[in-house]
């Protein structure tokens, strides 16, 4: 088989699954740059191979997780090779090729940090964007891909249609947040579009608005601020700030469409206002049956 009809057909195989656009995009760029890096033939290549690419990857000062996720797609294709078109050929990509990542802590905004970022965005609809990812722990590409229809206000929620790994989750709405929401729409213009969000002027006026735009305006409000904050940190301080008032795990997870538990429970450790109760807590216990 061509090369080119293999990832053609890994393409479609890719879109059967329902894979997003995003998803597409960066296996297929993997593929792209993976195949005019070798010097053999695609079903030549062997574990050395693979090796001798990590270390192109890193002379191009790439980072452990960009690495990582090369890996994954030339494996993942190599799998479909092996599996769907039958080819009699190992897979070149072991799984002890994995660089090894820091897990850096989640980083969060500090209570008094939040009302001077919200005090300098008086303009509605970022303030409702900025919200949103503050009482409701959206993503910016969810944020950015909100429909009107997504928005069910009698009932303060709305629903997040194909998040991160293609899942839907509804999520509810604070009362300031839907407070914001509402007085976005009042000014929203009039139009077609189905999107939630739109620029508002300029040549793209009344399209929505995209990813890079929401995260330039956090820039904007950070630099005003004086503080050092990016988009995702909202969601990373709604988690926290839900943790250190006694939510339960199970119910973060679910607010924030996490697959596993286990990337939950990394806010336990930066949430050390719960682990201190909950250690004042126990150990009075311990104190009362145990006293010295």
């Amino acid at each position: 088989m061509a090369i080119t009809d293999a990832i053609i057909n890994y393409r479609r195989f890719l879109k059967r699954r329902n894979c997003s656009r995003c998803t597409l995009r960066n296996y297929m760029n993997t593929l792209k740059h993976f195949v005019i890096w070798l010097a053999e033939p695609i079903e030549q290549v062997t574990p050395r191979s693979i090796l001798a690419f990590i270390d192109h990857l890193l002379d191009n000062r790439l980072s452990p997780k960009t690495i990582n996720c090369y890996l994954d797609g030339i494996r993942g294709f190599y799998d479909y090779l092996i599996h769907e078109e039958n080819v009699q050929i190992p897979n070149p990509v072991k799984r002890g090729y994995v660089l090894k990542l820091s897990r850096p802590l989640p980083r969060y905004l500090r209570d008094e940090e939040i009302p001077r970022l919200f005090a300098v965005i008086d303009h509605k609809r970022d303030r409702a964007i900025f919200m949103l990812m503050l009482r409701c722990g959206l993503r910016v590409e969810e944020v950015a891909q909100l429909s009107l229809a997504a928005l069910d206000l009698p009932r303060s929620q709305l629903f997040v249609y194909r998040g991160k790994g293609a899942k839907d989750r509804v999520v509810y709405l604070s009362h300031d947040a839907q407070h914001a929401l509402v007085e976005y729409l009042r000014v929203r213009a009039f139009t077609r579009a189905k999107r939630l969000f739109l620029v508002d002027q300029g040549r793209c006026k009344g399209n929505p608005i995209s990813v890079r735009a929401i995260q330039k305006r956090m820039e904007h409000y950070a630099r005003e601020a004086g503080i050092k904050v990016c988009c995702h940190q909202l969601r990373h301080t709604m988690a926290t700030q839900l943790l250190n008032a006694d939510a339960d795990l199970v119910t973060i997870q679910d607010l924030l469409g996490h697959s596993r538990i286990k990337t939950t429970q990394r806010y336990c450790q930066v949430s050390n206002l719960k682990v201190q109760r909950d250690y004042q807590k126990a150990i009075t216990k311990v104190m009362e049956r145990h006293a010295l």
